[in-house]
């Protein structure tokens, strides 16, 4: 049965890449045609599989189950442990947040060393033109879903580096799109900087990001900027555990 069970599932990996006749599957699990038409009528009877002219392919069954995984897949509690270690390496905060609906939630915060906290608590709203994490997500939403976040926004000045026009907001976000994360220059509070991936769902969307944070007094950004290739990394392997098996450049 369980020779069954890895035959079936190989083959359901096997042409999810791409459609496959039944000849590149019986030869895949090195097996007779006979043996893999039977598998193969037996995941198209429970929708695992369909056939499209001549060739089997991912069953609507599997796409609607896959959906559902996704969309039920709680963030924090994959991401967690990645928070931990990357705040155990460097001793800064470290923030996850995430979008959801219309808005950009901390929904983890891992303090950083030392007795000062930051004012951040989990389940509040982000500042998005003034938030690495905002920044880092916005950055990459598709151009109407982006169009109507900003729509919303009203580039409040909060210190001297504030972002406050659309047209400016808009050059950031392509800048980050391009290299690959995002930075806070004292924009909200000017005493305190960060810098910001994102991260992706198993359908490669971006849909949260983590920071590092520190008070200015203990790291110049050109400092946190250090971190980069740490952070994009933990970033990488949150969205891997999500089920993200594409390209995950910084």
């Amino acid at each position: 049965m369980s020779q069954t069970v890895q035959r079936a599932l190989s083959i359901i990996e096997f042409f999810a890449e791409r459609p496959r006749s039944l000849g590149e599957i019986a030869e895949h699990l090195g097996v007779h045609k006979s043996t893999a038409l039977r598998l193969l009528q037996t995941l198209e009877r429970s929708g695992f599989a369909r056939s499209v002219d001549g060739r089997y392919t991912v069953g609507f069954r599997m796409v609607a189950i896959a959906h559902q995984a996704v969309e039920h897949l709680e963030l924090h509690p994959v991401a967690h442990p990645h928070l931990v270690r990357l705040g155990d390496r460097y001793g800064h905060t470290v923030h996850l947040a995430q979008l959801v609906e219309d808005e950009i939630i901390y929904v983890a915060k891992v303090d950083g060393r030392g007795a000062l906290k930051m004012r951040s608590r989990v389940g509040r709203a982000v500042n998005p033109h003034t938030s690495g994490v905002g920044k880092a997500i916005l950055a990459y939403l598709d151009e109407p879903s982006r169009d109507r976040f900003l729509s919303r926004l009203t580039y409040q000045r909060h210190t001297a580096t504030s972002i406050t026009t659309p047209a400016a907001f808009r050059q950031e976000l392509a800048r980050i799109a391009e290299r690959g994360w995002a930075e806070d220059d004292g924009e909200y509070e000017d005493f305190v900087n960060c810098v910001a991936a994102p991260v992706r769902d198993a359908r490669g969307r971006v849909v949260a990001a983590v920071s590092i944070t520190a008070l200015r007094a203990l790291a110049s950004l050109d400092q946190l900027r250090e971190h980069l290739p740490q952070l994009t990394e933990t970033c990488a392997a949150i969205s891997r555990d999500l089920g993200w098996t594409g390209d995950h450049r910084p």
